[in-house]
C-alpha cells in the first residue's frame, strides 16, 4: 500500500498494543524517511515523566494491584498531557508529528482532530488492523508484556471502533494489516513555498483588465515568444494575487492567459474571493453572480455562441480545475528562508505556510465583521496584528497608491475603477504600475471615489503604535520604529494643530559633511560645494540664511475652500517645525487676514487656479518663538560672562606690574571678554520688539504646493523668484538674497559674500543643488547644507569655541546621522504633500507627518 503524508500536520497511529506501530516508525527512521524528533510516543513520555515505561500490576494481591494500577493511570495522564503539549507546539511550528499510542477510544482520537483543526494542519490516521492471534504471539516475545487479558480487551475495543474511524474527520485514513507491504511518500517541501529564483513580479488585482496586464508585463520586461507566452529574458516569473476576473472587460481572456502560463511554469496565481466564486459557478454550484461576476457569465455566453457548447464546456472544466487548485497564499523563499508572503486579502501570522478551509477563507476575504446596510462586508484592519518581520504583499482592498503599513504592502490600486495596475518586483522591492485606460466600473460602487469622500476621517492610531513603514517616491521605504512613533503620537494628540491642517513637517538640515580645512574655521562654503560637485552637481544655489524660526504657512483662498480640504472654515494656519501653533489665535488671525487680502488683491488664487498655497518659510524675529531660551540662556550667560571676565581682566591688569608672567594670561582674558561681547552681539542682532504685526518678517523660500500641483520639479532659482513675487505683494514678506554657483568665479563670489555677511553677524547661507530633488547614481543627495558663520557659531558651540583646543575637538564631530535624518525627513515631507495634493486620506498624509516628527525623537547632537 502507498501512503502519502503531508508536509506538516499530525499522523495518528491507531491500533492495539503489539500491532506494529513502533516497529513501523523505527523502520521509517532507519530508512531516513522520518526523523526521530518527529515521533511523539506515549511510552517515551511515561519514561520522561516517571522514569518507568510500564507497570505490571497483574498477578499481585488485590490491594497492591489497585495501588499499582492507580499509579500507572496517574503516570499515563501526565504523559498524555506532555504529549499534547509537544504535539500542539509542533503544530504551531508547522511540523509533521507521528503520534505513537493505541488511540483505541473515540474521545482520544477526536482530541487530536481538534488540535489539528485548531492549528490549521492536516491529520492523517494509519490504522494497524492485525489479527488477535498475532497480537498475543508478539506479546509473549515482548520485554514488558502487556498480558493476554489486556491484549484481548484492546482488540475487542478496536474491532468495535474501527468501523467509525473513516467518518471521524481525518484528511486521509489508511488501514494496514502488514507493515512490510507499505511504501511511504511524504512531501519534503512546503507546497506553498516558492523559491524566488531569478525574481518574481507580484501583480495586484487585474479584474479582467487584460490590456493593462499586458502593458505592465511589457513594462516589467516580459516579451511574447513564438508560442504566444510572455517570458522574461532574465528568467523572472510573475505571480497574480488573484481576482484576475470580474468587473472588467476581458475576464475570459485574462483567465485563459493565466491558465496557459501557470501550466507552462511561467507564472503563479493564488486563490481569491472572485476566483473562488467563479470556480464554484463553473462547478455547477448555486452561487449569486454579482459585483461584476455576472460579466464573466456574459463572456461565456458569447464564447458559446462563437465556438459551440462542446468547446465552452471543455474550457469551463479546465478553468474550474485551475481556479480550485489555486493555493490560499504563497511564501517566497530565498536560499530556503521565507522572506515574503503573497495573499489576496491578507493573512494572520499563525496561518503562514499552512493550509485549511479557514485559512483559505481568511486569505480570500480578509478580516470581516459582518455586512453593512448595502450588503458589503465591513473590513477590519488585520495588518495591525502582523508582528513578524516577514513582508506580506496583498490586494483586494483598492488604495490610490501602494500602501506600506506595518510590514505589509497593498498593491491593489483599483485598475478596474480607473486607478492603476501595480506590480511589485521582488527581491528588488520596486513598484511598477500602469494607469487604467478608463473607469470600467462607470462610477458604480467605486471604492476609490468612496475613499475620497472619507478623506478626512480620523486615522487609525493603532496602525502606528507598533512602528510602521512609509513608502516614499524619492527615498523608497522608510521605517518608523515603535520607540519613536509613540512619543510623536502623544505630541500630536495633545499639542499640535489639528492633523487635517498639519500636512507637512519640514526636514532638519545638515551642516557641511566635513569640517573646514582652514585652521580657524569650523564651517566654510568650500566643503558644501565640494560635496555637491562630488555628487556630479555643478549648479548650486546659495541662499542667505535668516535667523528666525521655521514656519509653515497653509493659506486658503477662502473659508469655503478650507472646509473642502481640512473640514473647517479658516483662512489658513501657521505652525512650527513641531506642528504647534506659531502665533496666538489673535495674532494669527490678523496675519492670515492681511495675507489673504494681499493675495486676493493681486488675484493670485485665480491667476494660478488654486484654492490653497503651501509655503515653507523663516519667520523673524527670532525672539517670537525663542523668548524663554534667549532670556534664560543666552542673555543670562552673556551678561554673567561679561561681568566675570571684565572683573578678572581688571584684577590681572593691576597685578601685571608686579608680575610680568601674567601678561599672557591678560591677553587670554582680553580675548575671552571679546568672545563674550561677540556672543551677546550675535544673538541680540536677531531680536527686536514687536508692537505691530507689520514688524514681523516672513521669508518664504519654498512654494511647496498649490491645490492642483506640487512644485518639487521646479529648480531652487524658480522658488527664489516666487519669493520675490510674494515680497512684492505685502510688507510681511521679505525677499531673500541668493546667488548661483556654477564655476570657480561664482564660487569665489559666494564665498566673499558669505564672509561679508557673517562678519556683520548674520547667521550664514544655505547651499542647495539647483534641482529641488537631486540624485546621484540613483540615490538622493542632501537637499540643503547650512554653512554658518564664525560669529554665529559662538551661540551654538560656546563663546570660546574658536580656542584651538576646542576647535580641534569640534572638527571631529560626526554629522553622518544628521545627514541620514535630513534625507529621510525630506522624503517624508514631500511624500505627505504629494499625497495631500492627490486627494489621499488624512491617514495616508498623517503617516508621513508623524514619521517626520518621530524621526526627531532620534537623539542627534542639537548643535549640528
Amino acid at each position: 500500500m502507498n501512503i502519502r503524508l503531508p508536509y506538516a500536520g499530525i499522523v495518528l497511529l491507531v491500533g492495539p498494543s503489539n500491532s506494529g506501530k513502533t516497529t513501523l516508525l523505527k523502520q521509517l527512521v532507519n530508512n531516513g524517511q522520518i526523523l526521530p524528533s518527529e515521533i511523539v510516543s506515549s511510552d517515551e513520555c511515561r519514561v520522561l515523566v516517571s522514569d518507568v515505561e510500564f507497570i505490571d500490576w497483574t498477578q499481585r494481591p488485590n490491594d497492591e494491584e489497585e495501588g499499582l494500577f492507580d499509579a500507572y493511570q496517574k503516570i499515563s495522564a501526565e504523559a498524555f498531557k506532555l504529549m499534547d503539549t509537544m504535539i500542539e507546539t509542533r503544530c504551531r511550528l508547522n511540523k509533521l508529528t507521528f503520534v505513537d499510542a493505541t488511540h483505541l477510544y473515540s474521545d482520544d482520537r477526536k482530541k487530536y482532530i481538534s488540535i489539528a483543526n485548531k492549528h490549521h494542519v492536516p491529520i492523517v490516521s494509519i490504522v494497524l488492523d492485525v489479527d488477535q492471534t498475532v497480537l498475543l504471539e508478539r506479546d509473549k516475545n515482548r520485554e514488558n508484556p502487556r498480558g493476554s487479558r489486556r491484549i484481548k480487551q484492546q482488540h475487542q475495543v478496536f474491532k468495535r471502533e474501527k468501523r467509525f474511524m473513516k467518518k471521524e474527520g481525518y484528511d486521509k485514513t489508511y488501514f494496514l494489516s502488514d507493515t512490510d507491504q507499505v511504501e511511504i511518500f511524504r512531501e519534503n517541501t512546503n507546497p506553498v513555498h516558492l523559491d524566488v529564483g531569478n525574481g518574481i513580479d507580484i501583480i495586484g488585482d487585474i479584474h479582467g483588465c487584460y490590456n493593462e496586464l499586458i502593458q505592465v508585463l511589457q513594462k516589467l520586461g516580459y516579451m511574447k515568444n513564438d508560442e504566444d507566452y510572455y517570458v522574461h529574458p532574465e528568467g523572472r516569473k510573475f505571480l497574480s494575487l488573484g481576482d484576475i476576473m470580474s468587473r472588467g472587460p476581458k475576464s475570459l481572456q485574462t483567465m485563459e492567459f493565466f491558465l496557459r502560463h501557470v501550466e507552462k511554469g511561467l507564472a503563479y496565481m493564488i486563490d481569491s474571493n472572485h476566483g473562488w466564486k467563479i470556480a464554484r459557478w463553473l462547478d455547477g454550484r448555486k452561487v449569486t453572480l454579482n459585483y461584476g461576476d455576472d460579466l464573466v457569465e456574459e463572456e461565456f455566453i458569447q464564447f458559446e455562441e462563437a465556438y459551440g457548447i462542446e468547446k465552452v464546456e471543455q474550457l469551463k472544466h479546465k478553468l474550474k480545475q485551475f481556479l480550485l487548485a489555486a493555493p490560499s497564499h504563497y511564501v517566497l523563499t530565498k536560499n530556503g528562508v521565507p522572506t515574503l508572503v503573497c495573499a489576496h486579502a491578507g493573512i494572520k501570522d499563525e496561518f503562514i505556510g499552512k493550509q485549511s478551509a479557514h485559512i483559505s477563507d481568511f486569505c480570500r476575504y480578509g478580516d470581516n465583521e459582518g455586512l453593512d446596510e448595502t450588503g458589503k462586508p465591513i473590513r477590519k484592519d488585520w495588518t495591525i496584528h502582523h508582528k513578524t518581520k516577514t513582508l506580506i504583499v496583498w490586494g483586494h482592498d483598492p488604495k490610490p497608491k501602494p500602501l506600506i503599513m506595518n510590514n505589509t504592502v497593498n498593491i491593489d490600486q483599483g485598475v478596474v475603477f480607473g486607478g492603476a495596475l501595480t506590480a511589485y518586483r521582488y527581491p528588488e522591492r520596486e513598484f511598477v504600475s500602469v494607469q487604467a485606460k478608463k473607469d470600467y466600473s462607470e462610477g458604480k460602487s467605486n471604492p476609490l471615489m468612496e475613499l475620497k469622500k472619507k478623506r478626512l476621517n480620523p486615522p487609525n492610531i493603532a496602525k502606528f503604535l507598533n512602528g510602521y513603514s512609509v513608502l516614499t517616491e524619492t527615498f523608497g521605504e522608510i521605517k518608523i520604529p515603535k520607540e519613536y512613533a509613540i512619543p510623536s503620537i502623544d505630541l500630536v494628540s495633545h499639542f499640535t494643530v489639528p492633523i487635517e491642517e498639519m500636512i507637512y513637517i519640514p526636514p532638519t538640515m545638515s551642516p557641511t559633511p566635513k569640517p573646514s580645512a582652514l585652521d580657524d574655521y569650523l564651517e566654510h562654503p568650500k566643503e558644501a560645494i565640494d560635496y555637491y560637485r562630488s555628487m556630479g552637481i555643478e549648479r548650486m544655489v546659495a541662499e542667505k540664511k535668516h535667523m528666525g524660526s521655521r514656519g509653515i504657512l497653509f493659506l486658503f483662498k477662502d473659508k469655503e475652500a478650507s472646509l473642502k480640504y481640512v473640514g473647517r472654515e479658516i483662512l489658513g494656519v501657521i505652525y512650527t517645525r513641531t506642528g504647534r501653533k506659531f502665533f496666538d489665535e489673535e495674532t494669527e488671525a490678523k496675519i492670515l487676514s492681511k495675507i489673504n487680502k494681499a493675495f486676493t488683491s493681486k488675484d493670485y488664487f485665480h491667476q494660478y487656479g488654486t484654492e490653497f498655497v503651501l509655503l515653507d518659510a523663516e519667520i523673524m524675529p527670532w525672539n517670537l518663538k525663542a523668548k524663554e531660551l534667549i532670556s534664560s540662556l543666552y542673555a543670562h550667560v552673556s551678561e554673567n560672562a561679561i561681568l566675570d571676565r571684565r572683573l578678572l581682566k581688571s584684577k590681572i591688569e593691576r597685578a601685571v606690574g608686579q608680575n610680568e608672567g601674567l601678561v599672557k594670561w591678560l591677553e587670554e582674558y582680553k580675548d575671552k571678554l571679546a568672545n563674550a561681547h561677540v556672543f551677546k552681539e550675535v544673538f541680540q542682532k536677531y531680536c527686536w520688539e514687536i508692537n505691530e504685526i507689520d514688524e514681523i518678517q516672513i521669508a518664504p523660500f519654498h512654494l511647496l504646493a498649490h491645490s492642483n500641483e506640487t512644485f518639487f520639479h521646479k529648480p531652487h532659482t524658480w522658488h527664489m523668484e516666487k519669493n520675490k513675487e510674494f515680497a512684492s505683494m505685502d510688507n510681511l514678506f521679505i525677499e531673500t538674497e541668493y546667488m548661483v554657483i556654477e564655476d570657480v568665479a561664482s564660487e569665489k563670489e559666494v564665498t566673499n559674500w558669505w564672509n561679508t555677511i557673517t562678519k556683520d553677524g548674520h547667521e550664514g547661507i544655505v547651499i542647495k543643488p539647483e534641482p529641488f530633488i537631486a540624485k546621484s547614481k540613483g540615490k538622493l543627495v542632501q537637499p540643503a547644507i547650512k554653512v554658518r558663520g564664525r560669529k554665529y557659531l559662538h551661540i551654538i558651540y560656546g563663546m570660546d569655541y574658536l580656542e584651538q583646543e576646542n576647535l580641534n575637538r569640534l572638527k571631529k564631530r560626526n554629522v553622518g546621522k544628521k545627514q541620514k535624518l535630513a534625507l529621510r525627513e525630506f522624503a517624508l515631507g514631500l511624500e505627505g504633500i504629494q499625497r495631500f495634493v492627490n486627494g489621499e486620506s488624512i491617514e495616508r498624509v498623517h503617516e508621513c507627518v508623524l514619521g517626520t516628527l518621530s524621526m526627531e525623537s532620534d537623539p542627534v547632537d542639537p548643535r549640528l
